[in-house]
């Protein structure tokens, strides 16, 4: 009996090392998403796959993870924009993985990057001034489900920013 759980120990012994050392060699970390930024006052679509969140999802009615997919955006402090995005970009700086690559006074994007695999997902929020909050966006990069980790980062987020 124990010879026959041996041998499939070991095999899943192997696939978790080979699947460490091929996130350790870059291989999960995919190529950064080209349509990144706020093009006429929007930020990107979010995936065609359950692996990512926006709280403009429903400025795409064709998008078929549109239920999945759609979050609220964050509320403003104190009414102002740019002390918000200022805030956030405060709290960002202690998250663990996160590497802030663009801040601006109204937009900030970050990649987080997961500490076993490398997995890599863009985050994006921008302060939407017409409708007075931060519209965020958070996408993996790889894969077609994220296991609901983009939208619990941003929930954590929100928690964070309303109680600092």
């Amino acid at each position: 009996m124990l010879k026959f759980l041996h041998w499939p120990g070991i095999a899943v012994a192997l696939l978790a090392a080979v699947l460490w050392a091929a996130g350790q060699l870059g291989l999960f970390t995919g190529t950064p998403p080209s349509d990144l930024g706020v093009r006429d006052g929007k930020l990107a679509r979010p995936s065609a796959t359950p692996n990512s969140v926006s709280s403009q999802a429903r400025l795409w009615p064709d998008q078929r993870q549109g239920g999945y997919a759609d979050i609220a955006p964050l509320a403003l402090l104190c009414s102002d924009g740019p002390a918000t995005i200022a805030k956030l970009k405060t709290l960002l700086a202690t998250e663990p993985g996160a590497n802030l690559i663009d801040s601006r006074a109204d937009y900030l994007y970050v990649q987080y990057t997961s500490r076993l695999l490398n997995f890599v997902d863009d985050v994006e929020f921008w302060f939407d001034p017409a409708n007075k909050v931060i519209q965020v966006r958070s996408a993996s990069r790889i894969g077609r489900s994220d296991l609901g980790v983009n939208r619990q980062r941003i929930e954590a987020l929100r928690q964070r920013l309303a109680t600092s």
